[in-house]
């Protein structure tokens, strides 16, 4: 009787014992997955955000060239249509995005004045002695030296602020109040800083 009863006791506690490691092989197995699938949706949202992010400050450009080239076309100045290459120089070189065309507006009346002696000089850049094959590459040239990043000039401009960067291009001894008169050019053209809207881009997100 003893053996009878054991036996059937015995042979329960087998598919018992399966039951509970089937539980935890199947929770061990599915752990990796889902670490794997939350790792995916991490990665996915910063791309969406990056890319987002990237859109947003294309369209910032975009306005400030609008606005450089609605200031020249407005005063009807030679240089209109530049307004995108002057954005682009000064992202590459760390400058107000103003800089560029009030310098040029002062120097040359935007193009209009430009150095006779050489071409494509709006900007008087090496007191008018110096020429370029074209406006995109004076723009190119003289951005890069008032960003500090011409091994030659580096020491007159590199790590300054717009007022001192200017004071150094035509210092208020040759030209008192340059500075200031370039910089009043530069409020006219825009703003400092260019946001977008984010309630017109909240509107059409939900469409």
């Amino acid at each position: 009787m003893d053996s009878f009863v054991l036996l059937p006791l015995l042979t329960m506690s087998m598919p018992f014992n399966g039951f509970i490691n089937n539980i935890v092989k199947t929770d061990i197995n599915s752990y990796p997955q889902v670490v794997l699938a939350k790792k995916q949706n991490t990665e996915k949202d910063a791309l969406v955000a990056s890319n987002q992010a990237k859109e947003a400050a294309i369209q910032i450009n975009d306005l400030k060239a609008k606005a450089i080239d609605a200031y020249f076309e407005d005063r009807n100045m030679p240089l209109k249509g530049v307004g995108k290459k002057m954005v682009e120089e000064a992202e590459k070189n760390d400058l107000d995005y103003r800089l560029l065309p009030a310098i040029a507006v002062r120097e040359s009346t935007g193009g209009r004045h430009a150095c006779i002696m050489v071409p494509n000089n709006p900007f008087g850049w090496g007191s008018c002695k110096i020429g370029f094959s074209s406006n995109d590459k004076a723009i190119e040239t003289v951005a890069r030296n008032l960003g500090g990043n011409n091994p030659n000039t580096d020491h007159h401009y590199a790590n300054k602020t717009t007022k001192e960067i200017l004071q150094k291009y035509n210092p208020p001894s040759i030209v008192p109040k340059y500075a200031e008169q370039v910089m009043g050019i530069m409020d006219v053209i825009g703003a400092a800083e260019i946001t977008l809207n984010t309630n017109v881009v909240a509107i059409n997100d939900s469409k």
